[in-house]
């Protein structure tokens, strides 16, 4: 009878250390990812870098989509701001000429002027009037007067970067992430909140990405 004591509880033994090794081994379960779409404007794609890592911390997998994305980048403030936004960094708008362009330092006013009735030396070029940073252009430089209908159409700031470096004449509009090569600046309009808009009742996933960016 004690030998068959002795069995049983050599056996029970085993058995529990046989549950608490396989319990050891197994994979520890992996929170469920979560999809939130974004969208950044031209002006602001250097930030998608940092949307990113922050996802990538956050088992979060960005989906890019233009069409109501949970996360909207953008610099400067829309006409009608009906989501919350918050500021993720900043931004210095530029007037930036060819790098062998004669055009001198600009003043405020000469600025104005350049872009409100153009230059025969220069060929002005802008971005669209509902662009994010046309609208912050027209902000801090413009303040209410309209830009020339001369003005030539640049549809982001990667193509206002190409005509500025490949036309010697060119003067245009470049956020300073966008400043690269041999283009030279000439006035600086003044710095704008890079913003992320989102929607009124965001994903908890969506909360912890922006919190994310503002500590970057």
């Amino acid at each position: 009878m004690i030998i068959g004591k002795e069995c049983r509880h050599v056996t029970n033994v085993t058995y529990i250390v046989l549950m608490i090794f396989l319990s050891a081994c197994a994979p520890t379960p992996q929170p469920e990812q979560v999809i939130v779409t974004a969208y950044a404007t031209s002006a602001v794609t250097p930030w998608l870098a940092d949307l990113y890592a922050c996802a990538e911390n956050s088992n979060t997998v960005i989906k890019i989509s233009a069409d109501s994305p949970d996360v909207l980048l953008q610099i400067g403030e829309p006409e009608t701001l009906i989501s919350p936004a918050y500021q993720i960094g900043e931004e210095e708008i530029l007037i930036v000429a060819h790098g062998e362009s004669s055009m001198p330092d600009l003043t405020l006013a000469e600025a104005q002027t350049l872009f409100a009735l153009g230059n025969p030396s220069a060929q002005v070029w802008v971005y669209p009037s509902a662009a994010d940073l046309q609208r912050v252009f027209d902000q801090l430089v413009m303040q209410g007067r309209s830009v020339s209908s001369s003005a030539k159409i640049a549809v982001s700031p990667q193509n206002m970067s190409d005509m500025l470096k490949s036309e010697s004449a060119a003067i245009g509009i470049l956020p300073r992430h966008w400043v690269t090569g041999t283009v030279r600046e000439v006035f600086s309009a003044g710095r704008a909140p890079v913003l992320a808009v989102i929607k009124p009742e965001p994903q908890k996933a969506v909360v912890a990405l922006i919190a994310c960016l503002q500590n970057n």
